[in-house]
């Protein structure tokens, strides 16, 4: 670019920004939906999966990866029987089926144990994900008691807090 177009592009950027008018924001998105603004979970909705979702998707997995061991495998002794019957024949076809029936086995079983990897780990995300509700619950909960203890809204000041039972259960120093 010449240093009188470089100039030129300036001075115009200029004029246009004194002159009031509008110009172009570079690297931020207008705010609302997909905008720039980071919205609240409140106004985008929590992201939430139930047990019900998740054993689901085990469930489609598990299908899956039966109907991949059902309806995908090869017979291998008969592609294999071929292949060598081609090759002991003189056939370049023989070396090219036995090449592609490996390499389907070797897809086929990358994808079978992808499905049971996503299946099993279904299983143990519900059975985690159970643990942990019931966890923070528990903490939680103990939080709520431990925070009555010490606010001094429950009572007057200096008076026994009920939270803790009745005053005559206490020991006299």
């Amino acid at each position: 670019m010449a240093w009188d177009e470089w100039e030129q592009l300036k001075a115009d950027a200029q004029s246009r920004q004194q002159g009031g008018a509008t110009h172009m924001r570079l690297n931020q998105l207008p705010d609302g939906p997909g905008g720039g603004s980071a919205a609240l979970p409140s106004q985008t909705g929590d992201l939430k999966v139930t047990q019900h979702d998740l054993a689901k998707i085990g469930s489609e997995a598990h299908t899956l990866y039966n109907h991949l061991w059902d309806k995908a495998r090869l017979s291998n002794t008969s592609v294999d029987s071929a292949a060598s019957d081609l090759t002991t024949q003189g056939f370049a076809l023989g070396a090219g089926l036995q090449h592609v029936s490996n390499q389907w086995d070797t897809q086929l079983n990358s994808l079978m144990d992808a499905c049971a990897q996503i299946s099993n780990h279904m299983q143990v995300t519900k059975k985690i994900h159970a643990g942990d509700d019931a966890y923070f619950q528990r903490q939680m909960s103990s939080i709520d008691t431990l925070d009555a203890g010490f606010d001094e809204r429950v009572g007057k000041p200096g008076d026994h807090n009920p939270v803790y039972g009745s005053s005559g259960s206490q020991k006299k120093h």
